[in-house]
């Protein structure tokens, strides 16, 4: 390609602008079923580039399509109250032809005059507007110029009275060179193919100028026929018929590359619908956001062509008798159930007005904690519930206590943190959990393959969950602050002395195409009989195709590290690159105590089969998640749940979602988060700090659980 050729055009307009937190220099924009890649020199020159592109498109957010009846309205509407004020001022005019005294004679006549030349410049704006309406919406596809004949019985400029015409002006069609433009200080009128006719230089005042890049350079050197084409509107150039106008800069109607045969951009997206569109029509974003109606999910049906109303009435009504007990009564229980968990995909763009309404309010980088997410894209479970569905394989955790040697737990943690993120995600779309409350909790337990039922079993009483024996797996979280969000949770198995606590703070940001979500904080494996602590931290996770179908992607690096042995591991999840790559892929590497090169090195993918390759050169599988078996928790019924408990709490939400209700699971949203701002605002006017019930403040910014395994244990042999 020659030097100084144009590569491509990208338009801005309805165009999002993405980045990725694992780059400081790649761009994305994405317009017109297109996603282009961009490289700033650094972090730095992105943010510029980022900020003036987001401003850019900000501005011609808000356009949308005129139609000539609301124009027509409008013209009405004005031509009244210009009648107003006609009548206004003829009844001051008679008011003057009245009055003797000399001091307010002259002051009418001072309103009078102010009063008819605001009469005369009304007219002369409605005819503009008429002749605007005329070359943008011309008869047969050709202007018509209208005669200026000034009677009282024709009339003039598409039906505007000949008397609207101010006197003293002629109203004369055409285009001139704004003064900005001139080498002299006097305008010149231009004729144009409207027969000669001219048009004062105030009409392209406006306009910008667009130059092409070869005449943005010497002033002297650019022409007046360029100048006044790049200042008029594309549409006044496709009715006139002059051979010596042409365009010196010729816009395509879609974004493309010289490149597109080759990986410059990632490839048409599945629509080109206007979910991607925040310049869509007005009147669609406005009956779309403010539709009192249900909002159905987007179901199957939808997605092959059929309406999604309709498609959600068909799917609606069998789920709905499913969740139905005999006596009338919704089964709240059998909504949490695994096997109906709800495992269509979310489309976004059937949901494109509340999607591109979000996107108008935040901007790249912004922190998310306190921005209202649409209802649509919530998965029915609480965060609080998510952290337990991670110990889904609760025989590999506690398999850590039977192992015998240092570099076998060792090995047996990392294999354990790897397979339970695979359990943790309940499908391949990007769903979004319930924000848990302040004070809210969650408990369960889960009962292991060899578990047998056993009635005269001691209950661990003073334990996380007081219902169960020493040979289950308990769990138990709870929200302990709301700014900024963090959640606190503990999991213990009492017969092999062993247990968790972790926290996590997450913040979300605002990544354009992404949401990243970072999970701030750490957890402690304790391993109580070899009085070992295995500290882990927690990779970030991101949303990604926002738009269309979200999907879920973790990033970051991780450590994990026992102070007491000297052994550690390093694990990076790997974020898909903007050219090629693999999604969900990582690579891990274990260290015994002061060695620099691992014994062991794993690859793979974190939802799927993973590799190891030990130090003496065998290759054998870690662990392919496929073939795991997934043990489902126990969670008691919700009518005996305390007020506080996560299934209880959400339950109007969660029936809502799964009868394709998303009317009434916002509404049951909104009286949840309006409960908890009543209560803050009552402590507030108390003076009273919130107290947790289940966790309390540690000695290194963490929270841990009250009565943790290893404290109760001591207190027994005591």
């Amino acid at each position: 390609m020659m030097r100084g050729v144009r590569r491509g055009c990208v338009r801005l307009k309805g165009a999002v602008i993405g980045i990725d937190d694992e780059d400081d220099s790649t761009f994305t924009i994405t317009v017109d079923s297109k996603t282009f890649h961009f490289q700033a020199r650094d972090g730095d020159e992105r943010e510029k580039w980022v900020r003036c592109l987001e401003d850019t498109i900000l501005r011609h957010a808000y356009g949308f399509k005129s139609s000539s009846s609301d124009f027509d309205k409008k013209l009405a509407e004005s031509d009244s109250y210009l009648q107003m004020v006609i009548d206004h001022t003829k009844a001051v005019e008679t008011k003057m032809s009245t009055l003797t005294d000399p001091d307010l004679r002259n002051r009418c006549e001072i309103i009078c005059q102010h009063a008819n030349s605001m009469l005369e410049q009304m007219k002369h704006t409605i005819v503009l507007l008429q002749i605007a309406k005329n070359t943008a919406h011309p008869v047969n596809g050709t202007y018509q110029p209208m005669p200026l004949t000034d009677s009282d019985n024709t009339k003039s400029i598409d039906g505007v009275p000949s008397a609207y015409i101010p006197y003293n002006n002629s109203v004369e069609v055409g285009i001139e060179i704004g003064s900005e433009c001139e080498d002299t200080q006097h305008s010149r009128m231009l004729p144009t193919a409207f027969g000669g006719a001219k048009t004062p230089s105030y009409i392209l005042e406006d306009l910008p100028v667009v130059l092409p890049s070869s005449l943005s350079t010497p002033r002297v050197a650019v022409s007046e026929k360029d100048i006044i084409q790049s200042r008029v509107p594309r549409f006044f150039f496709n009715f006139v018929s002059h051979g010596n106008l042409p365009l010196p800069v010729v816009v395509p109607e879609t974004s493309y590359s010289s490149s597109e045969e080759e990986d410059f951009f990632d490839a048409y997206d599945s629509s080109e619908s206007s979910a991607g569109n925040p310049a869509a029509s007005k009147d669609d974003q406005v009956g779309e956001e403010f539709e009192e109606e249900p909002c159905p999910l987007p179901s199957t049906q939808a997605e092959n062509g059929e309406s999604s109303h309709a498609s959600s009435s068909r799917t609606a009504a069998p789920a709905t008798r499913n969740f139905i007990k005999p006596d009338g009564t919704i089964d709240y229980d059998l909504l949490y159930e695994p096997s109906s968990e709800d495992t269509t995909n979310i489309s976004m763009e059937s949901q494109g007005s509340v999607v591109t309404h979000l996107l108008s309010q935040v901007k790249i980088g912004m922190d998310l904690t306190k921005v209202v997410l649409p209802t649509f894209i919530l998965e029915t479970r609480s965060l609080l519930e998510m952290y337990a569905d991670y110990f889904a394989h609760p025989d590999m955790f506690i398999r850590i206590a039977d192992l015998e040697t240092e570099k076998d737990r060792m090995v047996q943690v990392v294999l354990w943190y790897l397979c339970s993120y695979h359990a943790g995600r309940k499908s391949s779309v990007a769903k979004k959990p319930y924000n848990p409350i302040l004070g809210e909790f969650f408990q369960c337990h889960w009962n292991l393959e060899d578990y047998e039922a056993d009635p005269n079993a001691q209950l661990i009483e003073d334990g996380p969950v007081p219902w169960c024996n020493g040979n289950q797996l308990t769990f138990i979280a709870e929200q302990v602050s709301h700014h900024p969000p963090i959640s606190a949770f503990y999991a213990e198995h009492y017969n092999k002395r062993i247990s968790f606590n972790a926290h996590v703070w997450t913040k979300s940001k605002f990544l354009g195409l992404s949401i990243g979500v970072h999970n701030i904080g750490s957890g402690v494996i304790n391993v109580i009989d070899y009085d070992e602590k295995y500290t882990v931290t927690f990779p970030n996770g991101y949303g990604r195709s926002i738009l269309t179908v979200p999907w879920i992607e973790l990033g970051g690096v991780v450590n994990i590290a026992c102070e007491k042995t000297g052994y550690k591991a390093v694990v990076e999840f790997i974020t898909k690159p903007f050219y090629g790559g693999k999604k969900h892929r990582i690579t891990g590497e274990i260290f015994a105590p002061n060695e620099k090169k691992p014994f062991v090195t794993i690859t793979g993918e974190w939802n799927g089969v993973m590799e190891a390759k030990w130090s003496d050169g065998r290759c054998e599988p870690f662990a392919d998640v496929h073939k795991l078996t997934i043990i489902n928790k126990t969670v008691r019924p919700i009518e005996f749940q305390d007020e506080n408990e996560s299934r209880r709490l959400w339950k109007e939400v969660t029936a809502g979602l799964r009868m394709n209700n998303v009317a009434q699971a916002s509404n049951a949203k909104c009286n949840l988060e309006q409960k908890q701002r009543l209560e803050a605002q009552q402590r507030k006017t108390l003076g009273l700090a919130w107290e947790t019930k289940l966790f309390q403040p540690g000695d290194e910014d963490n929270w841990v659980f009250m009565k943790p395994l290893a404290d109760r244990l001591k207190a027994n042999v005591r």
